[in-house]
């Protein structure tokens, strides 16, 4: 079997053709230009996507993740704030008028923990939780080896889980929002409100890299930041458990580049966010596919598609 993944971002459009066996045949990259319009948008991937199926003979399936709202049966979608004016427009049929090939859509955070279940540290597993870190905190829920999307396919979105009523505002309209304090946008501003208590950091431009690399080599506001961020994650994460008692939640994004210094203080925060009996019931770990996640992932929608 051969898949043809799309991870359509608001920058990029990254896609590569993938094997069941989670090797990639060839791969294409074009700029998204949204400002451009859906239509163009269309085209461009069509475009790089047809180069591909022509290059690997046996492409069967299409499947996209798109950030947004999107309505899986309907390859529609809905909404999406990276999207202007995107609103109900048809990319699955679109997408498959042009490549004459059958398309799958899905949210892309949905699309992060399918590509864990087929091809990452999820592998295996039945109940799964993947949380990614990225400018947003999105995340996806498999439960008895089915997706959840809930009744109108939009369920699930575990970054809009409040850990704090009294906090930030978020951009969903909510206050103290998990992607309010463990987002890449949530981490700089963290960083940069902290920094006068804090005079003798060396954090000069506030990005979530540079404030997790400065937590690890003992940075004091760096650290400080990192606290707070794996509270909140330990805060959501104990929840979650509560409610899907999981075999495994994998973190992934730009943020989840924190390695180990992140994942422990996770660990021990989650855990002190569980009740007794739910100790030892469950893992937590990095994903090890983030550069390619997304394609992945957009794989992985296909395949089960194949599958079911």
């Amino acid at each position: 079997m051969k898949v043809l993944g799309i991870d359509l971002g608001g920058t990029n459009i990254a896609m590569a053709i993938v094997n069941e066996n989670g090797e990639i045949l060839a791969r294409n990259k074009v700029e998204t230009k949204v400002h451009e319009g859906f239509a163009r948008v269309v085209e461009r991937m069509s475009d790089a996507a047809i180069e591909l199926i022509e290059k690997v003979n046996g492409v069967s399936k299409i499947g996209i993740g798109s950030p947004g709202s999107i309505d899986h049966e309907n390859g529609i979608v809905r909404f999406s704030p990276n999207f202007p004016g995107w609103i109900n427009v048809p990319l699955a049929e679109e997408i498959e008028k042009r490549t004459k090939v059958n398309v799958s859509l899905e949210n892309d955070a949905n699309a992060f923990v399918m590509g864990e279940k087929w091809f990452g540290k999820a592998k295996g597993y039945t109940d799964i939780i993947g949380i990614t870190l990225g400018t947003g905190v999105g995340g996806g829920v498999i439960t008895g080896g089915k997706l959840l999307r809930g009744h109108d396919g939009i369920g699930a979105e575990l970054g809009h889980i409040i850990v704090d009523p009294n906090g930030y505002p978020c951009g969903c309209g909510n206050h103290g929002c998990l992607e309010t304090m463990a987002s890449a946008t949530g981490i700089s501003r963290l960083a940069k409100e902290w920094k006068e208590r804090y005079p003798e950091s060396t954090i000069k431009n506030f990005s979530a890299k540079e404030v997790m690399d400065a937590a690890r080599m003992g940075d004091q506001l760096g650290v400080k930041v990192l606290e707070i961020v794996s509270q909140s994650l330990g805060t959501a994460l104990g929840s979650l458990i509560h409610i899907f008692n999981p075999q495994i939640i994998v973190i992934g994004g730009g943020v989840s580049r924190a390695g180990d210094i992140l994942l422990s203080n996770v660990k021990k925060y989650t855990r002190e966010n569980v009740m007794r009996s739910f100790w030892n019931t469950y893992e937590i770990v990095l994903s090890d596919l983030v550069d390619d996640a997304g394609i992945f992932g957009a794989a992985s929608i296909g395949f089960e598609e194949i599958e079911s």
